[in-house]
């Protein structure tokens, strides 16, 4: 019998409290994100992936925005991407050092620029490199590491299977968060959740969970694919955007959908921790935010626009509380 999802697990000697992850999120999955994700119900939460590299020469910005942790947000994870295990080891040192309680190494990323850098998905390719990778993030960060890959690079290909295998047999990793779809279809096509199966099968007695992904974009979506695959833990992506309430759902705390007044004052929230991490920087960077919520609240396209012409927060925030003094059916004239 399958664990409920809101049973307890361990990565290495670190306990989760439910089996409902937030994933990285690139370009996305700040300090704020992971901490709506846990304010919501995650158990876990894992941050944007972050370059070795930039981390290993001590990058300004890197380690002004991206490693940055709040005190609530407890257990995190911090992804990392990179191919050097010196450079690895020499970053997840300073992940470790910043307050990550668990390391997470992309192999996984199907974006040609990561990839062309020997990164990601590209780490497929040279197994013996991975395990390198894996095994000087354990030895430089003193946490336990997962990693994060997809099933091949090409459909049928079952290298990112039997990579997962020896990552964990040869190199030590923790976990494994898998994504059964190749790299090169990115998030096109069915997730093939027999191979998750086979994973958990082959790794059974070495006491690292699988957690399944890819594709997790409801509630009742994410519940059939831990079924189906036989996984540990889920890992919600996508479905998490604008929708922190996922993880309410999947752990028993919220049955009905939000309201409009919920949507609008999480809105309001993450104006808020936007403009505590980015200060002026926030009206730019929310702008991939407001058409999500927007979305939530059912506005066409064309309410959108004003939100993508703010010049200010103040803007912002005066466009929310027109939201939120409108009924539902006088909600157009926002875009007039």
């Amino acid at each position: 019998m399958q664990p409920q999802l809101t049973t307890p697990f361990r990565i290495g000697d670190v306990e989760v409290p439910n089996r409902v992850l937030l994933a990285p999120l690139a370009g996305i999955g700040n300090w704020f994100v992971r901490l709506q994700a846990r304010r919501h119900g995650a158990g876990l939460a894992v941050s944007e992936m972050i370059s070795s590299f930039a981390l290993h020469h001590r990058n300004e910005r890197t380690l002004r925005e991206l490693l940055v942790l709040h005190p609530d947000e407890h257990p995190v994870s911090i992804q990392l991407f990179g191919h050097d295990p010196e450079v690895m080891r020499s970053g997840a040192a300073i992940a470790a050092g910043a307050g990550a309680d668990l390391i997470d190494i992309n192999m996984g990323c199907p974006v040609r620029k990561v990839r062309k850098t020997g990164a990601g998905a590209a780490l497929l390719a040279d197994p013996d490199l991975a395990v390198r990778v894996a095994r000087a993030a354990i030895e430089g960060s003193g946490r336990p590491v997962t990693v994060k890959l997809r099933s091949g690079l090409e459909p049928g290909d079952r290298s990112g299977l039997e990579l997962a295998v020896r990552l964990v047999t040869a190199a030590g990793a923790a976990a494994i968060a898998f994504h059964p779809r190749p790299a090169s279809t990115q998030h096109t096509g069915s997730p093939e959740y027999g191979l998750v199966r086979e994973l958990v099968r082959r790794l059974d007695g070495t006491g690292a969970p699988v957690i399944v992904s890819g594709g997790l974009s409801t509630a009742p979506g994410a519940r059939r694919a831990y079924r189906e695959s036989g996984a540990d833990a889920v890992m919600i992506a996508r479905g998490s955007l604008g929708n922190p309430w996922i993880f309410e759902e999947l752990t028993g705390r919220r049955v009905a959908t939000p309201t409009p007044d919920e949507v609008i004052a999480e809105l309001r929230w993450v104006i808020d921790r936007a403009e505590e991490h980015l200060g002026a920087r926030a009206v730019p960077y929310l702008r991939k935010f407001y058409p999500w919520y927007l979305q939530r609240l059912g506005m066409p396209r064309r309410a959108k626009e004003p939100f993508q012409r703010t010049g200010t927060l103040a803007d912002a925030r005066a466009l929310v509380e027109r939201l939120g003094g409108l009924d539902a059916e006088d909600r157009l004239p926002l875009a007039a």
